[in-house]
């Protein structure tokens, strides 16, 4: 029955011209077209779309029955039958308008979502090459559109991070991304070409070039690389990304000259006049490509070899404060690997304190703090502290001044101000045992520093507890100082600032020690008299397991096992290492004066 209907309308519309095709032709086409689907008539149907006096019909009218048959071939399992639909799709995609083919490709790849999306892509993306070949007029316009769909359906696809995950590839994103590549080259091949330089071609070098910085952020800037010592040339993921490093560097756009040309003003950057969003996007394609070329190696034979280790730190700052500003984990660690390949490149004691006064050398660091203090996996936690540590031995002595200072005016955590303090403490120590001392870390620059680590930050009700990593090593880099530097020789300068140190850090610590001794006292002795009180029955809480009633616990193992009271009393703890710290031989001479 559906085959009839659909010669019926076909004989009917075989007398009329083009132009005079109505719109419930289409319609009476498309359905029968889809019963014949439904019905299973496909070796009718693929007669009908053979016959060469159906080719004006099919041109205008056929590119309705690809949807249908694009589902079926997704849904069906038989060999036989999906040969039949290839050939199917094949024949309308030779004979049918190319336009009209085009939307509803674009269309049907818009359609699914979850792991379909890989299935639809990879069916359609050599359909639809052909098709965009086809076209006389707007390619560049219709390759731009193709790959922004395209795109946009594989950003939603979860990125695999693991090695098992890249392997098994459950949402085919791997797949895809090397059949786009596949899709893209006849394209990159006719700007190479192209010796005109005309208009055409112009637009669509700007359309690959969107399309290469669109792959560069998804899915490349959260990807995961296997490591260097795997077999990373079956690595889908960084091969993708050698390939859109490669059509970059086809179409014009070297990595160097995107390195040298970032940062300009937009009239050097035609193809990049995007809004202030479309900017941060393009800032984090920027941070992606220079992970690749400099961390992954990939074409980082492009570089000249007479940029210096220091204005490749610089160039790699930015990208690095890009990477560090995300919230992805492996982003940060992207960041993290990024800003330390730089530094290794420098030698200690090499980075002049000028750079300081570039903003990202500043941010960074704050960035690498928050990292080390609010990153919930622990292996980045210590890799952020591992290479904050590596950025302060390239500074000279001026630039680790001015660092040291920054970071105990932000840092706002005692552990970090600690670890700050601590190596201000090496920092003396490698100027005491120089010949000519380090003007820095001696004299009246380093009194400037001491203000800033001996001192309290609410005087004597600061909270010794959440302080008391930074107390600790302020109480360790004084002592040290006591010992160390001769008061006859008094090069530190702390001798001439002992009654003001008094004044503003042990004084209000001693104070605070007693304030929290008497604190912590009252609430032991208070909880001892709750403990010993008899409880009325109707104060204890019963509880049951497998039908038996368990003892209520007794008062005296209630305040042991309080979590409250437990903490409390370890709170004494540091309390009493500090007043340990205090009374050393040292500390009293200075507290006599």
């Amino acid at each position: 029955m559906a085959v009839e209907e659909l010669q019926s309308i076909i004989k009917r519309c075989q007398i009329l011209d083009e132009h005079d095709f109505k719109e419930e032709d289409f319609g009476f086409f498309q359905l029968a077209g889809q019963r014949c689907i439904d019905e299973g008539h496909i070796d009718q149907l693929l007669e009908i779309i053979q016959n060469e006096k159906n080719k004006v019909i099919i041109k205008i009218m056929g590119w309705n029955l690809v949807g249908p048959v694009v589902r079926c071939l997704l849904q069906n399992n038989k060999e036989d039958d999906k040969r039949k639909y290839f050939l199917m799709l094949d024949l309308l995609i030779k004979l049918c308008n190319p336009k009209e083919l085009l939307l509803g490709l674009l269309e049907l790849i818009e359609e699914p979502s979850g792991k379909q999306i890989s299935q639809i892509i990879i069916l359609l993306l050599q359909p639809l090459q052909t098709v965009i070949q086809k076209l006389r007029s707007n390619k560049a316009y219709s390759v731009g559109l193709a790959l922004s769909t395209i795109w946009g359906q594989l950003s939603l696809l979860p990125v695999p991070y693991s090695k098992e995950q890249i392997q098994t590839d459950d949402y085919g994103l791997c797949q895809c991304c090397k059949a786009l590549t596949e899709f893209t080259k006849p394209f990159i091949g006719e700007v190479v070409n192209d010796n005109e330089n005309s208009p055409e071609n112009e637009k669509l070098k700007d359309e690959l070039l969107k399309f290469c910085f669109k792959s560069l952020k998804c899915p490349l800037l959260t990807a995961q690389f296997l490591e260097q010592s795997e077999d990373i040339e079956n690595d889908p993921l960084r091969c993708f990304a050698s390939e859109i490093i490669g059509f970059l560097t086809a179409i014009g756009y070297p990595f160097p000259k995107l390195m040298f040309n970032h940062g300009r003003k937009k009239r050097t950057w035609d193809y990049l006049e995007f809004e202030e969003e479309e900017d941060r996007q393009t800032a984090d394609s920027m941070a992606s490509l220079a992970y690749l070329v400099f961390v992954q190696g990939i074409s980082i034979d492009q570089l000249p070899m007479v940029l210096s280790p220091s204005y490749l730190l610089q160039f790699n700052m930015g990208h690095t404060e890009v990477f560090l500003q995300r919230t992805e984990e492996s982003v940060f660690s992207k960041g993290l690997d990024l800003l330390e390949n730089g530094l290794l490149r420098l030698e200690d004691n090499s980075l002049l304190h000028q750079y300081l006064e570039i903003k990202s050398f500043l941010t960074v660091p704050q960035g690498l703090v928050k990292v080390m203090t609010l990153c919930p996996v622990e292996t980045l936690r210590k890799k952020a502290l591992a290479v904050l540590q590596l950025y302060i031995n390239k500074l000279n002595s001026q630039g680790k001044y001015t660092l040291f200072r920054c970071l105990l005016n932000t840092s706002n955590h005692s552990g970090v101000e600690a670890f700050i303090i601590q190596n201000i403490k090496n920092q003396i120590d490698i100027s005491l045992k120089r010949t000519h001392n380090n003007k820095w870390f001696t004299g009246p620059q380093l009194i400037s520093l001491l203000d800033l680590v001996l001192f309290l930050p609410e005087g004597a009700e600061t909270d010794l507890l959440q302080n008391s990593d930074r107390i600790m090593a302020s109480l360790n880099l004084l002592r040290y100082l006591v010992i160390k530097d001769n008061e006859n020789d008094n090069q530190t300068g702390l001798w001439t600032e002992l009654r003001k140190i008094e004044n503003n850090f042990l004084k209000p610590l001693h104070t605070g020690l007693n304030m929290s001794k008497a604190h912590y006292e009252a609430e032991i002795k208070n909880s001892q008299e709750n403990s010993q009180e008899v409880q009325k029955p109707k104060d204890f809480c019963s509880v049951t397991v497998g039908g038996e009633e368990i003892p209520t616990m007794p008062p005296e193992m209630q305040f042991k096992k309080n979590p409250r009271n437990q903490h409390e009393l370890w709170n004494l703890s540091p309390c009493y290492l500090l007043r340990k710290y205090i009374c050393l031989k040292e500390l009293n001479e200075v507290n006599a004066i």
